[in-house]
């Protein structure tokens, strides 16, 4: 999808550039800005997932107990298993397979809450930074902004810096 994208941003740009007039570069303000910086280093990201961290972490701490009760119970069988009666062992060994199914389960609809409640966030914050990117560019007029697909850009072009002064200002 990414590469679809970064294709057909590729095919507008040379379109534009070969209907435009050379003299029209000239005049022609751009700019560039580096999404993955923006992403490593955007503090509304950092807060996002510390909201996130927060949120899950109860749930964590409650998978890792329960990881460790049922470590206990596989050691109590590898330890007490041959001196136990078959009953017993026959029990204790349907108990720890009922808990490890269990605990599967809760693991993935962990993965999976954590996954959605961090899509959702992070799709939050990145209208959140288009639109700091967009007011930039218009307060600041710009003519085009490039985020994805470019090979080389030099510094004269690069806003990400200025971008990421006004999401630390928040907007």
């Amino acid at each position: 999808m990414k590469k679809h994208i970064q294709t057909v941003y590729g095919i507008i740009l040379v379109a534009v550039t070969s209907v435009m007039p050379v003299t029209a570069f000239a005049e022609m303000k751009v700019g560039f800005v580096d999404l993955a910086k923006l992403s490593e280093r955007a503090p509304q990201i950092k807060a996002a997932q510390g909201k996130i961290d927060a949120e899950f972490s109860s749930r964590e701490q409650e998978l890792i107990g329960t990881q460790r009760k049922l470590g206990k119970l596989e050691q109590q069988l590898s330890k007490d298993g041959a001196v136990m009666s078959d009953a017993e062992r026959s029990k204790l060994e349907r108990d720890i397979l009922s808990k490890r199914r269990d605990l599967k389960r809760s693991q993935d609809e962990f993965r999976d809450d954590l996954n959605i409640r961090k899509n959702e966030m992070l799709r939050q914050v990145n209208i959140e930074i288009g639109e700091i990117i967009e007011q930039y560019a218009k307060s600041e007029k710009y003519d085009i902004i490039l985020a994805q697909g470019v090979m080389f850009a030099s510094e004269k072009v690069d806003i990400t810096d200025r971008i990421l002064n006004k999401l630390a200002a928040g907007k």
